[in-house]
C-alpha cells in the first residue's frame, strides 16, 4: 500500500470534487485490501462480491467525514471488517475457515522472468501457504494477511480490529508459530525451502 498521505489527501479531494476517475482509482488502489478482509471472513462467493461493493459504497458516503486521523487504508479496512461482522451477525454465519480459491491470497505477478517449472513450484507453494493460513483461526489469518501482505503496522491493525496493539503483536506471534507448526507437520522442509 505504498501511498503517502499527500497522495491520499489529493485522491480524496478529487473524489469529493466529483471526479469519477478519482473514485475509479480509489477502488482500484484499495480493492485488494478490501478483498483480503472480506474473503478471509465470508465464505459465500456471491456475498463476498456484494459486501466488497457495500464497503466501497459506505466509504464513498462517509468520505466527506474522513479527517485523516489514520491512513485511508486503515479506515477502509475498518469499514470492511465492521461490514463483515454485521453481515455475519445478521446471517448468523460462522467466520470463514474454508480454503480460498487458488490465487486469492498472493499475487502471481513476478517482477522478473521466471522459468515455467519454477513458476509452477512457486505457485504451488503460494497455494499451500494460503491454504494453511486459511486453516488458522480467523483473527490470526486476518492479522497475518494485514501485516505481511498489506504491510500494515501494529497500530493500523489495532485500529481496524479494535484491539490493543499488544494483543495484535501476541496474535501475530501465535499465528506465525501455528503456521510454522502446520507447515512443518504437513510438508517436507525441503519443499518449503525453510
Amino acid at each position: 500500500m505504498g501511498v503517502d498521505m499527500t497522495e491520499e489527501k489529493q485522491l480524496v479531494k478529487d473524489i469529493l470534487d466529483g471526479n469519477s476517475e478519482g473514485y475509479r482509482i480509489f477502488i482500484h488502489q484499495y480493492n485488494r485490501l478490501v478483498n483480503h478482509v472480506v474473503f478471509k471472513m465470508v465464505s459465500n462467493e456471491a456475498d463476498r462480491e456484494d459486501i466488497s461493493q457495500e464497503v466501497f459504497v459506505k466509504a464513498y458516503r462517509n468520505l466527506p467525514n474522513f479527517k485523516f486521523d489514520s491512513k485511508v487504508s486503515t479506515w477502509l479496512a475498518r469499514i470492511a471488517y465492521n461490514t463483515c461482522l454485521n453481515y455475519l451477525e445478521k446471517k448468523q454465519i460462522p467466520l470463514y475457515q474454508d480454503v480460498v480459491a487458488e490465487g486469492a491470497c498472493i499475487d502471481e505477478n513476478p517482477g522478473f522472468e521466471v522459468k515455467p517449472d519454477q513458476f509452477t513450484i512457486d505457485r504451488n507453494m503460494a497455494y499451500k501457504l494460503c491454504r494453511e493460513i486459511d486453516e488458522l483461526p480467523v483473527n490470526y489469518g486476518l492479522i497475518l494477511s494485514l501485516y505481511h501482505l498489506q504491510e500494515m503496522t501494529y497500530k493500523e491493525i489495532s485500529d481496524i480490529l479494535s484491539m490493543p496493539e499488544g494483543t495484535v503483536k501476541s496474535y501475530l506471534f501465535r499465528a506465525r508459530k501455528l503456521l510454522k507448526d502446520r507447515l512443518v507437520r504437513n510438508f517436507c522442509l525441503e519443499d518449503l525451502c525453510l
